[in-house]
């Protein structure tokens, strides 16, 4: 088995006072975060990645607040309860975008186990676009049926957005929020990544064919649906989210080796 030079490669004892798998998570969510600096999938300080720790309490972890995504480590994570308030101690805020948008699908939905949130450049072109994600290429094809869409009301800092927001969103894997970016809801960090990864190389798929004289090739309904179930049975030979979670962490780590905050 290769070593992903993961944070729990690093740090597989859990601190004092914190159970074994809340650091395992924490670990794999750091981890996550950094991958997402590395892919360029960041906004300054924004957006969110959020992921539920075990327990009936409900509580998340979360970005803290004010550092780029590269700075976190699983230490610094922040956790709050379903209402968004800090649970324990935390050196820094949580973001209020982040509790307004992840607290109330995670409160909604209990497969959410794990949100992701990003505005690319790719994603926020697609949520501009009046026809949303084009199911007609290699990428987009698989997502066929699992998009939801939600009407741009701003910066989503206001409280009554959120049942809107949930029914927007409804039983699928991902929301396009429209004029703002994506979203996608899964069962952990793995799925949740290949899932945006999939939804993100759609994006750009689209954008560069968009790009190019002439139309597209449409893809049928009964294409569609086929895709649909090649798709599953490919997903369904192994883990192969968990595959290529871990095969990205070793590209990460090995590309940023020396890197003060990712690799140290």
């Amino acid at each position: 088995m290769l070593m992903t030079d993961s944070w729990l490669d690093r740090q597989p004892e859990a601190p004092a006072k914190m159970n074994a798998e809340e650091w395992k998570l924490r670990c794999q969510l750091a981890d996550c975060f950094n991958l997402f600096y590395f892919m360029g999938w960041t906004e300054a300080i924004f957006n969110h990645i959020t992921l539920r720790v075990p327990g009936p309490e409900r509580h998340y972890l979360l970005n803290p607040f004010g550092l780029t995504y590269e700075e976190v480590t699983p230490d610094n994570l922040v956790k709050v309860d379903i209402d968004g308030n800090i649970v324990g101690y935390s050196a820094y805020p949580r973001n209020l975008a982040g509790y307004i948008i992840h607290g109330a699908i995670h409160a909604a939905r209990a497969d959410a186990h794990c949100i992701m949130h990003v505005h690319t450049d790719a994603g926020m072109a697609v949520a501009c676009k009046a026809s949303g994600l084009s199911h007609d290429n290699f990428y987009s094809a698989q997502l066929a049926g699992l998009v939801g869409y939600h009407d741009f009301e701003g910066v989503a800092s206001e409280i009554d957005e959120r049942p809107r927001m949930v029914a927007s969103l409804a039983d699928k894997p991902i929301l396009i929020m429209c004029n703002h970016g994506l979203l996608v809801v899964g069962p952990d960090v793995p799925q949740t990544f290949r899932t945006l990864w999939t939804l993100q190389r759609a994006c750009e798929v689209q954008l560069a064919a968009d790009s190019i004289a002439g139309p597209n090739i449409h893809l049928s309904d009964a294409t569609l649906k086929q895709t649909a179930v090649t798709h599953a049975k490919f997903e369904a030979t192994g883990d192969i989210a968990a595959l290529q979670f871990a095969a990205m962490v070793r590209r990460m780590r090995r590309e940023t080796a020396g890197r003060p905050y990712a690799n140290r």
